[in-house]
């Protein structure tokens, strides 16, 4: 059963989540999407999801969620509820808020989910960053302004192909984990051109450069 949308989508999980992270999600996707128990959540917040979306096991009554918002009940555990929205919710970009913080191992199947599903595009909203996969031989064209942290962590190997406004540079830096790593850089102007030659590099930026990130990844 999948559910088509022609704009962004907000998808929300059971993490680390706040009226100001929802708030700044829903200003560029305001439809919002609830992994399993992040629905009974939301209602709680004072926010109806247009579909909640997973296995049902954190639901305290679903009976009750029916009657507020349509419920997709998927039974099958091969997949998180996470990757359970990105099949059934088809969108050209899903801000992620909830799916990082309090449990690491559920954070770190998101970066599995993102990295098996990486033809879609989803940017997480951290409780201080955003983070998002780079696609692989696009440069993004970011405003972050001077000073700010621009961090990459390659979950699979991957060489930097352009580096534009960065106090270490990544051009030619090939960056994998358990060999290399670039987190901690740092802006040197407000603008930054980054590229690599593979998938799999996450970029981690502050949380206000969210609006520039959306608009690099979604530039064609």
């Amino acid at each position: 059963m999948a559910l088509n949308f022609d704009h962004p989508v907000t998808l929300v999980g059971g993490g680390a989540l706040d009226q100001m992270m929802l708030t700044e999600a829903m200003r560029y996707a305001p439809v919002l999407i609830a992994a399993d128990g992040a629905g009974e959540r939301l209602i709680e917040m004072g926010h109806r999801p247009t579909a909640v979306i997973g296995d049902m096991d954190s639901i305290t009554d679903q009976a009750a969620l029916e009657r507020l918002t349509r419920v997709v009940p998927l039974a099958e555990q091969e997949t998180t509820d996470f990757e359970k929205c990105l099949y059934t919710a088809q969108a050209p970009l899903y801000l992620a808020v909830g799916f990082t913080g309090r449990r690491l191992d559920h954070t770190l199947a998101v970066f599995d989910t993102m990295m098996r599903r990486a033809d879609q595009t989803v940017i997480l909203l951290g409780e201080k960053e955003v983070l998002a996969l780079v696609p692989p031989q696009k440069r993004l064209d970011l405003t972050v302004g001077t000073g700010s942290r621009v961090s990459f962590v390659a979950l699979s190997e991957a060489t930097g192909t352009e580096s534009v406004g960065l106090e270490w540079g990544i051009d030619g830096l090939t960056m994998a984990l358990g060999q290399q790593v670039g987190t901690s850089n740092r802006a040197v102007a407000d603008q930054v051109q980054i590229a690599f030659d593979r998938p799999g590099v996450l970029i981690m930026l502050e949380r206000d450069c969210l609006g520039s990130l959306i608009k690099a990844l979604t530039k064609d």
